[in-house]
């Protein structure tokens, strides 16, 4: 009989399957953008950058803030290639991550562009499940989301945008958030939407990893209030108001 494939055990060296990255190519922490071409953004913040690959959704770059090698890369949309993204990093040295990306806002007066950090994920994805039991929490490491929401505010005092704090909801379907169903993640009080959040949190856990989560607000959707027209800047404004925190929050935490 054919050995079965025990993928925790295969291709834990050497170069990574879906990321392209070997060990020795990144840093001992990452930001991850989803979108693929915010990672030249946050090489933007960086000096000495290098391309490290661009496999699938996956772009990598890494570089240096503040004395500190970052590494940068996109997991794509959703919990699935974040998962993937997570695990191969961590098998090349990453022990830390941080995402910046865009969320939808689900309380009245959050406005787009605004940053809103994450306190814990209300797992309605279909990924963490296959890694715990439904009743296991997805939360932030505690340390990186009081120093995100601290650096944030302080940031934001400075250049005169908001911040907000709160927990949030991970989707996996962005076509099948009904209105009723918006209504109701927003009468159970959570602060936003988005749709990787659980499935980072639920891996770092499981794995001995930190994360964290700061997002730009890209919509409201309880005031119908967004900023998808492209020629729109406060979502560009936010996201690199939440690189810049992220990146101070790596520095003072000395990750």
């Amino acid at each position: 009989m054919t050995a079965l494939v025990d993928k925790s055990a295969v291709g834990t060296t050497g170069r990574q399957y879906h990321i392209g990255v070997t060990p020795g190519e990144v840093g001992s922490v990452a930001l991850l953008p989803g979108d693929p071409f915010r990672v030249p953004l946050i090489a933007e913040f960086l000096t000495d950058v290098k391309e490290i690959a661009h496999h699938r959704e996956h772009w990598t770059m890494t570089g240096t803030y503040k004395g500190v090698l970052v590494t940068a890369t996109s997991t794509g949309m959703g919990c699935p290639s974040t998962a993937i993204a997570v695990e191969e990093l961590a098998r090349c040295g990453v022990t830390s991550f941080i995402r910046v990306g865009s969320t939808a806002a689900l309380q009245p007066g959050i406005e787009p562009g605004d940053l809103i950090i994450s306190q814990g994920s209300f797992r309605n994805d279909g990924t963490s499940d296959a890694y715990v039991p439904r009743g296991y929490p997805a939360v932030p490491d505690l340390q990186v989301a009081v120093e995100l929401e601290e650096v944030a505010r302080e940031l934001a005092a400075a250049g005169g945008y908001r911040v907000h704090a709160g927990i949030n909801a991970t989707d996996d379907a962005f076509y099948a958030e009904t209105p009723e169903w918006i209504e109701q993640l927003s009468k159970l009080g959570l602060t936003n939407v988005e749709m990787e959040s659980s499935a980072l949190y639920v891996v770092a856990r499981q794995r001995g990893l930190r994360a964290g989560m700061i997002c730009a607000c890209s919509s409201n959707l309880v005031d119908g209030a967004s900023v998808y027209d492209e020629k729109n800047t406060r979502l560009k404004d936010g996201w690199r108001h939440s690189i810049e925190a992220a990146l101070e929050t790596i520095v003072r935490l000395g990750l």
